[in-house]
């Protein structure tokens, strides 16, 4: 695997190489919105100095070059030149200010999360060990107010209260995961995708589901929590592909 390439300037080189590889491989599953969404990662020990993509640019070309750096305490930062888009900064910014547990936070619009979303019991039931690994693990906003300004990321900010709670289903809007890591936050994002598809492809058989009782479920959840290493491995793979591939990530 390439090793991040030192750029004269640019800090966080691991850290830009991660989330790089990440908005390559979103864009790869199609689980990305064109040139919205954003993902975050915090650089400094109390989290409001943060990277995340560009304004404007699509997730299947984004480079570490090519990351921002913003303090999320810097109220000039959408006058600046090469400022983010307005929504990413409205978003991601209350959440490096006010959620010291949210060291990394990727925001999509992907289909079956976002499905999800939209219904009126938004919950995610315990049908298989994948849902069950997000079992009492998930806050929902049914509050959408619009676009993600920095009143409504203010708004969702306070509902990651509880640590606990690494996924927000946002009402209307999408899915919300946050973590330490970036490869702990992309592997939490990658399964609560695959669990909302098997979800939704479930309730259209029309049939009744076979829900797993709340023990099994929290049993569950609580030794996925503790698997070893799994998003690390993944992201490792993943930048692996990539580089076989012959990828300009890393740049």
């Amino acid at each position: 695997m390439n090793a991040p390439q030192s750029i004269p300037n640019l800090d966080h080189m691991q850290a830009r190489t991660d989330l790089a590889a990440v908005f390559r491989w979103t864009a790869r599953l199609n689980m990305h919105e064109g040139v919205a969404n954003h993902f975050s990662l915090a650089v400094n020990e109390s989290g409001t100095k943060f990277l995340i993509n560009p304004n404007g640019m699509h997730f299947s070309r984004i480079k570490a070059s090519d990351i921002l750096e913003l303090d999320a305490e810097d109220p000039e930062t959408l006058n600046r030149p090469g400022a983010p888009d307005p929504t990413a900064w409205g978003l991601h910014a209350p959440l490096h200010r006010k959620v010291p547990h949210a060291r990394c936070a990727l925001h999509v619009h992907s289909v079956h999360a976002t499905v999800l979303a939209c219904l009126k019991d938004k919950r995610l039931p315990p049908i298989d060990q994948t849902s069950a690994g997000f079992f009492d693990r998930v806050v929902i906003d049914e509050g959408y107010g619009g676009l993600a300004f920095e009143e409504e990321g203010e708004r969702c900010a306070e509902m990651f209260s509880d640590p606990k709670n690494k996924v927000m289903v946002m009402g209307h809007h999408g899915v919300m995961v946050i973590g330490e890591t970036v490869a702990e936050t992309f592997d939490k994002l990658y399964y609560f995708e695959r669990a909302a598809e098997t979800y939704i492809r479930a309730l259209q058989t029309g049939r009744e589901l076979a829900v797993l009782s709340d023990e099994v479920a929290e049993k569950t959840a609580r030794e996925m929590e503790n698997y070893p290493d799994q998003g690390e491995r993944h992201l490792a793979e993943l930048k692996a592909i990539l580089d076989e591939e012959g990828s300009n990530y890393a740049s």
